[in-house]
């Protein structure tokens, strides 16, 4: 049997059980992966639910503008139901926010201005403010503001929250959400604590977000706030959605340790996720200890890693933040301990290099004269000269020796020495601290990279 028209496909979303990554952790630990949505996350299910709400209520007419300020997930839920339902959409975003998103609402039809981050929520400039001007400026248009929309915590209330009930069969006792705008964690834990009053909640906030102070105090303290980099949740601001009673307890995690959890999920469980969900399992993580062996944990898996794929799961951008633990050359010949540098003379013939390689179980070697580097001389190279000349082994190395191997720092990251390492140069040299030369090969490089 077909379905009508792609909205039909949102929920229903998979609970999955992740292995590897909570192996030290208490209990059954589960991930509802929200990624497999139609806009590949869980927000089509509240900009679904506050559409149908606006249009219930007379709030936007047909043929009518979208507007709303998004970080991009929501944005993208709205433009796929005003697709199907004949709208036009305009988004506001924040320019930390990843240019994927971007493309991916324009490619579906939506108009996309991008805002300053670093401003107050009332400034003229910040996304919220220009979301706001826009819907009073053009006629038939709504703007959703899905902070105090509270479609938004509904549409959780009536999908997430009894999916997460029946897939567990009731036996869930805890749910890790990160806190955005509230309409998630708080739709979820309305719903289950209605089922039952024992089952935990907890939210996931970052730090630079007042949020977690203002659920500990009551307090907003505008001195919590600073500039993050995390992305899809943490606040300035409370928004309306939000219903403390609900939620049990906030935990806060670093930018870092949520991109590189996020980094660790796609590659020991295979789940390819956005940013909040490393921050979600890395709280999780930070609270292992509060679980008992019978707990069934879900935790929400937001959005898919190919929103964030410049960023979180590009190394250059995670090393520029200092979010990588970066190895280096040292770090490789270190590792394989002491193992002295095997070279050859220019004078020494090519019979005596080649079984120097089969002694040491080696295929680059340097040609070194008094302490000057000359040359190279490579299995590879080797093995082409004397197939077309037999004869050549009893030449000298300078005879066919290739150009010499590139010299670099000792403290140069592996992922540099992958771009200097190809088919014409297999290995580089660096200098140790006592001045002594040390080699790595393209073998070292995968191998310290698979570790």
């Amino acid at each position: 049997m077909w379905l009508n028209n792609i909205l039909e496909t949102i929920g229903n979303t998979p609970l999955i059980k992740l292995n590897k990554l909570t192996q030290d952790v208490p209990g059954t630990i589960l991930a509802k992966v929200d990624y497999f949505n139609p806009g590949n996350s869980i927000k089509d299910r509240m900009a679904l639910k506050m559409l149908e709400v606006a249009e219930q209520e007379g709030k936007i007419k047909p043929g009518g503008t979208i507007i709303e300020c998004t970080s991009g997930n929501t944005g993208m839920g709205l433009a796929l139901a005003a697709v199907v339902k004949g709208y036009k959409c305009i988004f506001t975003t924040t320019d930390k926010q990843s240019k994927e998103k971007f493309d991916i609402l324009k490619a579906v039809g939506a108009e996309v201005i991008v805002c300053p981050t670093n401003v107050e929520p009332d400034d003229p400039q910040s996304y919220y403010s220009v979301a706001r001007r826009l819907a009073r400026e053009i006629p038939n248009s709504y703007h959703f503001n899905q902070y105090d929309n509270l479609a938004n915590r509904l549409a959780h209330y009536e999908t997430t929250g009894p999916e997460i009930w029946e897939q567990t069969e009731g036996k869930v006792t805890h749910v890790v959400c990160t806190a955005g705008t509230g309409g998630t964690v708080t739709g979820i834990a309305q719903f289950l604590k209605e089922k039952n009053p024992h089952i935990q909640i907890w939210a996931v906030d970052v730090y630079g977000s007042l949020l977690t102070k203002y659920f500990r105090t009551g307090e907003i303290d505008m001195k919590e706030v600073h500039p993050y980099i995390s992305e899809g949740f943490g606040e300035d601001f409370v928004p309306l959605n939000y219903d403390m009673s609900v939620i049990d307890h906030f935990e806060q995690v670093t930018d870092k340790d949520g991109a590189v959890m996020a980094r660790r999920i796609a590659k020991e469980e295979g789940l390819f996720c956005g940013y909040s969900a490393g921050s979600c399992l890395q709280g999780l993580m930070q609270l292992k200890h509060k679980l008992k062996k019978d707990d069934v944990v879900v935790c929400i898996f937001h959005d898919h890693g190919s929103r964030y794929v410049a960023k979180i799961y590009n190394d250059q951008w995670m090393m520029e933040r200092g979010f990588l633990d970066v190895k280096s050359f040292k770090d490789i010949v270190n590792a394989r301990q002491s193992k002295r540098l095997v070279t050859v003379a220019p004078e020494n013939t090519v019979l005596e290099a080649v079984e120097l390689m089969k002694r040491y179980d080696i295929e680059h070697i340097p040609v070194v004269k008094d302490g000057a580097l000359l040359g190279a001389i490579s299995e590879g190279g080797l093995f082409q000269k004397l197939f077309s000349n037999p004869e050549i082994k009893q030449a000298q190395v300078q005879a066919v020796m290739e150009a010499a191997f590139p010299v670099v720092a000792f403290d140069t990251p592996v992922e540099r020495l992958s771009h200097l390492i190809h088919k014409e140069n297999g290995a580089v040299l660096a200098k140790d601290e006592k001045g002594d030369y040390h080699i790595v090969t393209k073998y070292d490089v995968i191998q310290s990279l698979a570790k």
